[in-house]
């Protein structure tokens, strides 16, 4: 019986070393074996792609040629697809709604991979009246607004955030106050908002570089200054203005811009994008780029994001109940200014 005890254990011993063989932490052995081929081939482009929407015409664009021994890793629940692009070696993957999503992803490609640059591009609300649906904005900076410390009805501009003199809230970056956008009643005078004011707060980040759990924080993040150097000679590159036989009042354009916001929230609000453009001056919005943006910075990893206007947020303009008609044009003007901007890194 000692014997045949013995087998047992020796038995259960190998079942548990074969099972843990098999994985590697939230990765299985044999993708990470997959993984380590890849990137033997390497280094690559990361493509950060929002949605199917606004991949497929880059995965459908005969620029795009995939590995034909392994043309795509599936981790996570995540597709990464490999290849090449104006031939630059790439790696695509598709992030999902939200920046949540886009902040997994991005730290997926940036570990598992053997990557040294991020190129971000989709369509994005427009917030900047100067321009028009189909343009395509490449902002120097990013952030996410939709971190707030929402203050108590009483308090103003003057009183001390809850948690500030920790260290863990600010008033430096401002505010937007509720009130300022009351209905008025009928003597004229606003009533009383007990919403009061939410005061915009930069991320907690922690740099590769830095302390581990010191935190430092980050508001705007700039893109990478070398690409955003190349991207101004994409500037005349032709873009599509017609979608069939509707076309835009004017050809659309590149333009590199100031800032752009992020945020896990769809404006749709006249109001609320007025108010981005005025405070913080940003032209595109949208709900992930600002994510991959802290994420590539706290890797120290360049990043530009590449955003083509599908819409006035909110409406306001004559081409308001048109934005359905030309978001495959936006899409598509998006994926041409990447595909340009690839081939002049390739030639810088």
């Amino acid at each position: 019986m000692g014997r045949l005890q013995h087998l047992k254990e020796a038995v259960l011993l190998v079942m548990v070393m074969g099972l843990l063989k098999r994985s590697s932490g939230a990765v299985d052995h044999r993708s990470m074996k997959m993984v380590d081929g890849v990137n033997r081939e390497g280094p690559f482009f990361g493509i950060v792609v929002p949605n199917s929407f606004e991949m497929n015409p880059l995965l459908q664009s005969p620029s795009f040629v995939p590995n034909e021994t392994l043309p795509y890793l599936d981790i996570s629940g995540r597709r990464f697809r490999i290849g090449r692009l104006e031939n630059e070696k790439v790696i695509i993957v598709m992030t999902g709604l939200s920046m949540l999503n886009a902040g997994i992803t991005t730290e997926l490609l940036l570990t598992l991979f053997n990557v040294k640059g991020v190129l971000h591009y989709g369509i994005a609300g427009n917030a900047n009246p100067n321009l028009q649906i189909g343009d395509v904005t490449i902002p120097q900076y990013w952030a996410h607004t939709g971190l707030w410390n929402w203050q108590r009805f009483g308090d103003g501009p003057d009183s001390e955030l809850a948690f500030e003199s920790d260290g863990d809230y600010t008033r430096k970056i401002g505010y937007l106050n509720i009130a300022s956008f009351n209905n008025h009643t009928g003597s004229g005078k606003a009533d009383q908002n007990l919403l009061n004011n939410v005061w915009y707060q930069p991320e907690e980040i922690f740099p590769v570089n830095g302390v581990p759990e010191v935190r430092q924080h980050a508001f705007w993040v700039p893109v990478d200054k070398h690409y955003f150097t190349i991207s101004k000679k994409i500037k005349d590159l032709k873009l599509g203005q017609c979608v069939n036989s509707t076309c835009l009042p004017r050809a659309p354009m590149v333009v590199r811009v100031d800032r752009g916001v992020s945020a896990n929230v769809f404006v749709d609000n006249s109001a609320y994008r007025q108010f981005l453009y005025s405070k913080f001056n940003a032209t595109a919005i949208d709900m992930e780029s600002a994510s991959i943006a802290l994420v590539c910075h706290q890797h120290k990893i360049p990043f530009i994001a590449i955003r083509s206007l599908s819409d006035l947020a909110g409406g306001g303009s004559s081409l308001s109940n048109e934005a359905a008609i030309f978001a495959s044009l936006a899409v598509q003007n998006a994926v041409d200014v990447l595909l340009r901007f690839i081939a002049l890194l390739l030639s810088s």
